[in-house]
């Protein structure tokens, strides 16, 4: 979804419960002294709400049943959308992504520990950097060579999310991180995210594209894309899975370039000494559990797994 691209006159901004209204922008002082004590009682004013929000959100893990994860990657996206649906006015909507990123990891941080690791196999600090722009500045965060040790630190409770790179088909066997989800091992971890969210990069902004894996089952945002794992006989050729998952009613993603996280929206692996292959494919929309469409997969070997969904990134079209 694209944010506005017109820069229309901001709209009037509500005023909080028994604050005295702002005046308006034709009774503004004129001198600088003037304009900053107005800038003065803007911050004041943002201050309020921004620690009612923080009760509010208090109040919210409170009623929550006990040992509830309180990341929901989904209604976060839906949050930021919905923001930038609205938005107008001179503040660059990439502020907007920005400003709530932060927001939204610091109240999930008060609802409990929270940890990033991060897969950073090579020179740099690209997939660091993209884990920062999505889960805060500040928000603790250790890096591995390997997506396996950033897995298993969500595995083991050392860390909320993993950040990895994305899969493709020619990494080895043991950079195939996805393969291992398909064995549901407890506690199960799921793709929960993709980065970057806002997809549209200013010079010196980390394009690193990564998944998120938590070990909670992800949430719908309204605008997803799903993973499906499978377990294929080794000659399945990929346009005899791709018939067999429009026969299931699957929408194969990744066919428009650029469109999907998986080129052509199929990894298929044929390991020398695994008497199986393995696919990753990528689907329109969000695929549940026990959506009815998997028990239609015929040519899967054993039933299919959900790895996980994403909401889909946004595409800036302004800064």
């Amino acid at each position: 979804m694209s944010s506005p691209s017109s820069l229309a006159p901001a709209s009037p901004v509500p005023v909080p419960a028994g604050a005295e209204p702002p005046p308006a922008p034709e009774h503004w002082r004129s001198d600088l002294a003037g304009l900053r004590a107005e800038l003065d009682r803007i911050d004041d004013a943002l201050h309020d709400l921004l620690r009612r929000r923080a009760d509010v959100v208090a109040h919210v893990a409170a009623t929550k049943p006990s040992g509830t994860s309180a990341l929901r990657p989904g209604r976060e996206a839906a949050i930021v959308r919905r923001l930038l649906a609205r938005h107008t006015g001179p503040l660059p909507a990439q502020a907007i992504v920005r400003i709530w990123r932060e927001l939204l990891a610091a109240t999930t941080t008060m609802q409990g520990p929270f940890s990033i690791a991060v897969c950073e196999p090579g020179p740099g600090a690209a997939f660091t950097q993209a884990a920062r722009e999505q889960f805060g500045a500040l928000t603790p965060l250790r890096a591995h060579g390997s997506a396996t040790q950033a897995i298993a630190d969500v595995s083991a409770g050392r860390a909320a999310v993993a950040v990895l790179p994305l899969p493709t088909d020619t990494e080895p066997p043991r950079e195939a991180w996805w393969t291992w989800l398909l064995h549901k091992d407890d506690p199960r971890i799921y793709v929960v995210g993709r980065l970057p969210f806002w997809s549209r990069r200013a010079e010196g902004a980390s394009n690193a594209p990564a998944f998120v894996a938590a070990a909670v089952a992800p949430d719908p945002s309204g605008a997803d894309r799903s993973l499906i794992g499978l377990e294929l006989d080794r000659d399945m050729s990929r346009a005899r899975l791709a018939t067999a998952l429009a026969t299931a009613d699957f929408v194969l993603d990744g066919t428009v370039p650029g469109s999907g996280a998986i080129p052509g929206g199929v990894i298929l692996r044929r390991d020398p000494d695994a008497p199986v292959a393995q696919a990753l494919v990528e689907v329109a929309g969000y695929v549940a559990d026990d959506d009815a469409r998997l028990a239609r997969l015929a040519a899967a070997l054993r039933p299919p797994v959900v790895l996980g969904a994403y909401a889909v990134p946004i595409e800036g079209t302004r800064p």
